[in-house]
């Protein structure tokens, strides 16, 4: 028998982060580390990823369907060498037709994507986890309308493969306010710390008994402290929304809070 797989939130860093030099030298290292071992904690090898980025809208849910997808990079401005990196890993696209199975049961309009590669949400922080590049991936897209309750159900309606061997991960960042990041980056992160208002009332939303309690309150995630300056737009948030509905009855819990760039980042799991 297959376990049941968790499904996680994992933070994608910035850019190519994880794959640069910085100053100073250890600005990604805490993810980077927690990215590198979160492999260890999952209760078998899964047979597929099922990967929602912050960088992937469409008009309705679209799923990648190309078995042999290559990297977009879709980042602007970093090294010649960010634009090198290589992460093979082939795509699956009887996973992808089980997708949109259970989206449209779930009455969803889907669509599919035959030519999609892994964008850097994809690529950047599966490298670090997977660097092996081994497990067929797949790349699920947002709903470009963004609406929370939308990707919850969406979630729900994906719950299944958790127990057919595929491991639901969203990839995106819990504070996505650029601005502010940048502004503290260059005055070398003093003062407080951006987005510790929200993201203690993100922890708490995830990390409620009732699921259903849970639920609304992600539902309604612009009226928590801090939200629009964490998330001026929230599709980096999105797919936590997805992750949380494929929860189902499963406890969330926080795995990683890092403090980068002058604001905090955190990553969560159900189950």
């Amino acid at each position: 028998m297959t376990v049941r797989h968790p499904a996680v939130f994992l933070p994608h860093g910035g850019g190519p982060c994880f794959f640069m030099d910085w100053n100073p030298p250890d600005t990604w290292a805490r993810q980077r580390r927690f990215l590198q071992e979160f492999p260890t904690s999952l209760p078998e090898r899964p047979r597929a990823l099922l990967v929602i980025s912050g960088h992937w809208e469409e008009r309705v849910f679209t799923v990648q369907t190309n078995p042999a997808p290559p990297l977009l990079f879709d980042y602007q401005g970093f090294p010649p060498h960010t634009y090198q990196l290589t992460w093979p890993a082939p795509g699956n696209p009887a996973l992808a037709a089980r997708v949109r199975d259970l989206l449209q049961v779930a009455g969803f309009e889907t669509g599919e994507d035959p030519a999609r590669g892994f964008d850097h949400g994809v690529f950047v922080p599966l490298k670090i986890a997977f660097p092996d590049a081994d497990i067929p991936t797949v790349q699920l897209s947002l709903r470009s309308d963004l609406d929370p309750r939308a990707h919850l159900a969406a979630g729900r309606a994906l719950a299944p493969l958790r127990d057919e061997g595929v491991l639901i991960v969203g990839s995106g960042n819990t504070y996505h306010n650029m601005g502010v990041m940048l502004r503290a980056m260059r005055g070398g992160a003093r003062g407080p710390v951006a987005g510790t208002d929200f993201d203690r009332w993100l922890t708490d939303a995830v990390t409620q008994d009732d699921p259903a309690r849970r639920d609304a309150m992600l539902a309604a995630w612009e009226r928590a402290p801090g939200a629009r300056e964490a998330n001026p737009r929230e599709e980096h948030l999105i797919p936590l929304h997805v992750v949380a509905g494929a929860a189902g009855a499963d406890h969330g819990t926080k795995t990683l809070e890092d403090h980068v760039m002058g604001a905090v980042e955190s990553a969560f799991r159900f189950g």
